[in-house]
């Protein structure tokens, strides 16, 4: 038989509306639209399209739900332009495509208007795993975990939709990733705990860390409670390991390796929007993970990528070949 390759990436497929604004208003207040940006974005979108920008020599392959809709349609469009197949993208009648309306303030913070359309609908048992197992992909990538109500939804055993979705990936041989988003929810660490058992790899920033596990982080550099935070996951079931990456550190955790790596900054004012740039990171993680690469390696290229994206007013508009970058 041949060698497992390629990823899989299921889960949010999201039409972000983004909007530059001067400055955020007050209650009641009005402020001018200077530039808006239409594009598609969420965890699976982001990364599938960030691998495909990479040019990378295996496939990607999108699972997800869709509306019957104009969204929809212009995120048919927008795979099919850059090469990646839409058999495992449903849709369902009579709902909305998701979408979301970005209110960005260049250079610094987004806020998110977020209806979830289809996304709602997205269970375990909406994806064929014997179509996608047919394929012989290495990877299962889910995002996000905290953004899918029924894989988020947890059974009288404790355990979610997304760990039984996950457990049939496993069973036919792939390597399960996670990442998380940084949602406000009053289930949020049970989520993530009732998933856990089922992640290989889990993705995700010290907010969600700090949500994930109840440890406070201080600030962007507190190596201590990070640390506590990654070890908290390890053992409450994690399998692989952990990537918490914040805009200044990155803490790759396994069992055997607790490595620390300081983020390159970019000059303030090369920044045009910080959206998706955890998920250009997490592609970049996932690339290496797929080419059995070194945690260095796969840290540098994540970086390289967020880097990138920041420069960039979409979620996925710049990224580079790999070769490039």
């Amino acid at each position: 038989m041949t060698a497992q390759r390629g990823i899989v990436c299921a889960g949010n497929w999201i039409v972000d509306i983004i909007h530059d604004i001067s400055q955020w208003p007050e209650k009641s207040d009005l402020v001018s639209i200077t530039s808006q940006t239409v594009g598609v974005g969420g965890g699976a979108a982001n990364v599938a399209f960030n691998l495909a920008a990479l040019q990378v020599d295996y496939p990607i392959w999108p699972a997800g739900l869709l509306g019957c809709d104009n969204h929809s349609d212009l995120v048919r469009r927008a795979c099919h332009d850059v090469g990646l197949p839409v058999e495992q993208l449903g849709s369902i009648t009579n709902v909305c495509t998701a979408h979301t309306h970005v209110m960005n303030v260049p250079g610094d913070s987004r806020t998110f208007f977020y209806n979830a359309g289809a996304n709602a609908h997205f269970d375990e048992h909406t994806l064929s795993m014997e179509a996608i197992a047919a394929n012989r992909p290495s990877i299962f990538y889910l995002g996000y975990l905290n953004l899918l109500p029924l894989l988020d939804a947890i059974d009288g055993q404790g355990r979610t939709g997304a760990a039984k979705l996950l457990a049939q990936a496993r069973a036919v041989g792939m390597m399960t990733c996670v990442d998380l988003v940084s949602s406000l929810s009053d289930t949020y660490a049970k989520t993530v705990m009732g998933t856990l058992a089922d992640i290989d790899w889990l993705f995700l920033n010290e907010v969600e860390a700090s949500r994930a596990t109840g440890v406070i982080l201080n600030g962007e550099e507190d190596r201590p409670n990070m640390a506590k935070a990654a070890t908290h996951l390890m053992s409450k079931g994690l399998s692989r390991g952990c990537v918490i990456h914040t805009p200044k550190l990155s803490l790759w955790k396994t069992v055997d390796d607790e490595l620390w790596f300081e983020v390159p900054q970019i000059p303030k004012n090369d920044i045009l929007s910080p959206v998706g740039a955890g998920d250009a990171f997490a592609a970049g993680i996932l690339h290496g993970l797929h080419e059995s690469w070194n945690a260095h390696d796969c840290i540098v290229l994540g970086n390289k990528m967020a880097a990138a994206c920041l420069r960039a007013p979409t979620a996925t508009g710049g990224t580079l070949a790999l070769k490039e970058l």
